[in-house]
């Protein structure tokens, strides 16, 4: 899950600068026959990992991936899922790293239209998970961004959860709901494509006018708004209503495990895809590649809903709980990757202008 601070241009291209003692040094790599035909890749003893800032692999896998690669591998998180593609590109001349994880299907089309990524097909990746595949990115995880909502808060106020997005604009649910920016946040870009789905271009903007009008608040990260602003999660914040996921009331279960704290509101969901890729210009594109197949190996597979709430794009075995508190929508909205890249730029500033002003 995700959090990033919006950032101008130029804010942005000094948090670069921050980044760039964690960056690889001068190249030391070697030319090394490639995996594609007669093209030859870099390698290098040293393998720089960049992801978003709730990536989290377990130790114990990473000493796993490094022990079996021989590899000094360095991880470096300069954000959410917007600030990671942003940092990328910022970045393309003298790439930050060799591999990212975190891409998500909302910044996919903007990460290979920008070039920052050589393409690569994983052959750990199994047949049975090429519906999310997209080019040059391979698919690692999946699930649906909703709005969650705390049961016990509705159930102590009396008033009934919300099911639709047509119910968040009544005033029973006026000051409610902490979402977070999509010019800052994966999951806040995810929920405004949600609205833009339902809604129409035509319509989506009037629809966040009455979402203002209704008190909505936003914030700039999933941490800020899950831990901090939602009531439901450490029970500290002031507002029942939140962008989350719907794998989130898995985490909310009460001790006896009968039921969950939380809910999440299937018919609001915007279904997400998460990618790894290989960075242009990398100098270990060797390791990379060997990097995005161990993320697709059974032990990370089994590992992604425990440590990073999603689901494994391949058949590995699934939480018990998953089943009764973390189940996938019947009706995620979405909308085309093509349709994404060529309209987020646009959306991102007219929703800007109507919300923040």
């Amino acid at each position: 899950m995700f959090t990033r601070k919006l950032t101008s241009l130029l804010a942005a291209a000094a948090v670069a600068a921050a980044l760039g003692a964690c960056s690889q040094p001068a190249s030391s790599s070697t030319p090394t026959a490639g995996s594609e035909g007669s093209a030859t890749i870099t390698s290098s003893t040293k393998l720089t990992v960049v992801t978003h800032d709730s990536f989290a692999l377990p130790d114990e896998l990473k000493a796993k991936f490094a022990k079996e690669s021989g590899l000094d591998v360095t991880y470096v998180a300069p954000g959410d899922g917007g600030a990671l593609v942003n940092q990328l590109i910022l970045t393309k001349d003298a790439p930050m790293g060799d591999v990212v994880f975190g891409i998500d299907n909302s910044f996919s089309g903007r990460a290979v239209d920008e070039g920052i990524i050589t393409d690569y097909d994983s052959p750990a990746l199994p047949a049975t998970s090429k519906q999310f595949d997209t080019p040059d990115l391979t698919p690692i995880d999946f699930g649906d961004v909703c709005l969650n909502a705390d049961s016990q808060w509705f159930a102590k106020e009396g008033i009934a959860v919300p099911t639709t997005l047509e119910d968040l604009v009544k005033p029973e649910y006026k000051d409610l709901l902490v979402v977070t920016n999509p010019a800052s946040s994966s999951p806040g870009l995810s929920f405004l494509l949600a609205t833009i789905s339902a809604k129409g271009d035509d319509g989506y903007l009037d629809y966040w006018g009455q979402l203002v009008d209704n008190g909505v608040k936003v914030v700039q990260g999933w941490s800020d708004a899950y831990y901090t602003e939602f009531s439901g999660a450490d029970g500290k914040g002031p507002r029942p209503l939140v962008v989350s996921y719907a794998t989130s009331p898995a985490y909310t279960v009460t001790e006896d495990g009968s039921e969950s704290t939380t809910v999440a509101l299937l018919g609001t969901c915007f279904r997400q895809v998460e990618y790894a890729g290989v960075i242009a210009g990398a100098q270990n594109q060797k390791g990379a590649q060997e990097f995005i197949d161990f993320l697709l190996s059974e032990d990370v597979q089994s590992s992604i809903p425990e440590t990073m709430y999603m689901y494994p794009v391949t058949d590995v075995a699934l939480p018990a709980q998953w089943e009764k508190f973390a189940p996938l929508s019947e009706q995620s909205l979405t909308i085309e990757p093509d349709e994404i890249s060529a309209g987020r730029d646009r959306w991102t500033k007219d929703w800007t202008a109507k919300v923040i002003g």
